[in-house]
């Protein structure tokens, strides 16, 4: 019985010391160490300028304009740097994903929500960074045409007017604000950035006001009781060059915010946890639900538009929520909260639907993202290879061209009647027409309704560690959240009868070649030396 004791001792002694390893780690776990980020702590958060003190800040301003040309007027060249950007320039020229350079941003790309901004300029705009940009003739070389105070502002009285190409609401006290200013809050950037696509939280899903006085529940990173993030210390700003990607829009693999410029790739202290990063990202885990106040939008169907109540006027539904169940401008919507992300692979690279491509898939792919399990070592189309990323996919059905097979851009906005916009109209062939005139491109006369995808990966909304996602969410045969992802075995949730009997066989060889041994020490213990010693000994 002895033998058998210290045979079932050596066989658990090294799963016992990686144990006692893993406890030690555990204990001198020092916390959460960051490289490149100045904690709350240590921020000098008291304005260097007192904004009030200058002259030419309190003096009547004529017009938004003149607000620009004070502002420049101390922040001499700034205005060359803005005119770089994204915000300002509306596109950037990016590789499409197999194909050519384009000229892609919100000016031109296309989406399965309130589709896009050609011919409704005047009212979009009011979450673009300018003054007058009314229609496709906006002059963007202009320098009093940008709006410091949207980015800015630090009273929370400023806002766009609506319907006015991107000037300040009549009711905005330009002296007051332009007094009021500092480096770009949560609420700035979410004033356009929260409500995109027509609400709150309607777009992005991890994106909404509920993040501007959040617990660490919702966000660790922007919860008030913990670091209480701005968006531009993980978007770091250079020459007024925000890094990050909204692959809505873009298409390449660069300038791309990284947990890692904080965390570092190997933040666990744990080298399993550790390894998974190389084809795992780390919001996978740590963004195991997003929507987690506010409902987003999962479907919006075009098609359902245009029902009028009797006298004649557009009208909306609401659901139990409070959200939009219904309006007569937009259509159905389906919402959804703690919403469990899809999973798909991902190396930074995308590509769009743009309007002049012919359609060939159905759902319409509106945006694809690059990826799979290949995607690695010599077959590795980017720096990195592909992960696993966690992403809010919005399904939609939306008006297209069936003669010519391409998606359309229907004039949505007008002021007055009478000049196709279907949102004071609501006629989707005057729309069609309307729109696609404006932007030079052909329409048959015929419409009709497609189903569509679009998809948004996640990165906001980070759950604090402890509900992270476990090991058995993944690795399970019942409900894995990587159920999808069949392109590559997955222990646990995976049933491949040769690794397993392979598993079995080698397990079962080496049980019979340990009794072997037992039986061969039995049977010839006699005959051992040291055995013999011992029992003579004891005689």
């Amino acid at each position: 019985m002895r033998k058998f004791s210290v045979i079932a001792f050596i066989l658990f002694l090294p799963l016992l010391l990686l144990a006692l390893i893993q406890l030690s780690d555990s204990l001198n776990d020092p916390g959460v160490t960051v490289y490149n980020y100045t904690k709350k702590a240590d921020r000098n958060t008291k304005p260097s300028v007192d904004h009030t003190k200058f002259d030419i800040l309190n003096e009547p301003f004529a017009d938004a304009h003149a607000v620009t040309a004070a502002c420049l007027s101390c922040h001499n060249n700034r205005h060359e740097e803005i005119m770089e950007t994204s915000h300002w320039r509306w596109q950037r020229n990016e590789l499409l994903n197999g194909r050519k350079k384009a000229a892609l941003g919100k000016k031109n790309i296309l989406n399965n929500f309130c589709i896009g901004v050609s011919g409704s300029e005047a009212t979009c705009t009011r979450c673009h960074i300018g003054y007058g940009y009314a229609d496709k003739d906006f002059d963007f070389e202009e320098p009093t045409n940008i709006d410091c105070l949207v980015c800015h502002d630090k009273t929370g009285s400023y806002k766009k007017g609506r319907g006015n190409g991107g000037y300040p609401d009549p009711s905005v006290n330009l002296n007051y604000v332009s007094t009021h200013v500092g480096s770009p809050g949560r609420d700035n950037c979410g004033v356009c950035h929260f409500w995109g696509g027509g609400g709150n939280n309607v777009k992005h899903g991890d994106l909404e006001i509920a993040l501007l006085e959040c617990s660490r529940d919702v966000d660790v990173h922007m919860a008030i009781e913990g670091e209480d993030m701005s968006c531009v210390d993980c978007h770091v700003t250079e020459k007024h060059q925000m890094a990050g990607k909204l692959y809505a829009l873009s298409s390449e693999n660069t300038s791309r915010v990284t947990c890692d410029q904080c965390h570092t790739n190997k933040p666990h202290q744990d080298k399993i946890l550790d390894d998974h990063n190389l084809r795992v990202a780390c919001q996978t885990c740590h963004i195991p639900f997003y929507a987690k106040v506010n409902d987003t939008k999962m479907y919006w169907d075009w098609s359902s538009a245009g029902e009028l109540d009797e006298n004649g006027h557009p009208f909306h539904t609401p659901d139990v929520d409070g959200n939009h169940k219904y309006m007569s401008i937009k259509g159905t919507f389906v919402w959804a909260n703690n919403v469990i992300p899809e999973y798909y692979w991902f190396n930074g690279i995308a590509d769009h639907q743009l309007i002049t491509d012919k359609i060939d898939t159905i759902p319409v792919q509106m945006n694809t993202l690059d990826g799979s399990y290949r995607d690695k070592g010599k077959y590795q189309k980017s720096h990195q290879p592909s992960k696993i990323w966690p992403v809010k996919v919005h399904r939609g059905k939306q008006i297209y061209d069936p003669v010519n097979m391409t998606l359309i851009q229907p004039k949505l906005w007008d002021k007055e009647e009478g000049k196709g916009a279907y949102w004071v109209d609501f006629d989707w062939n005057a729309a069609s027409e309307t729109g696609m005139a404006y932007l030079g491109l052909p329409y048959s006369g015929e419409y009709d309704f497609v189903e569509t995808e679009m998809y948004w990966p996640l990165s906001h909304m980070v759950s604090p560690a402890e509900h992270s996602l476990k090991c058995i969410d993944c690795h399970t045969r019942n409900n894995s959240r990587l159920e999808n992802l069949t392109d590559f075995y997955l222990p646990g949730r995976d049933n491949n009868m040769k690794i397993e009997a392979s598993g079995i066989t080698l397990i079962f060889l080496a049980f019979i070649g340990v009794m072997v041994h037992l039986i061969c020490r039995i049977i010839y213990r006699k005959r051992c030396p040291l055995n013999q010693k011992l029992e003579g000994g004891n005689e």
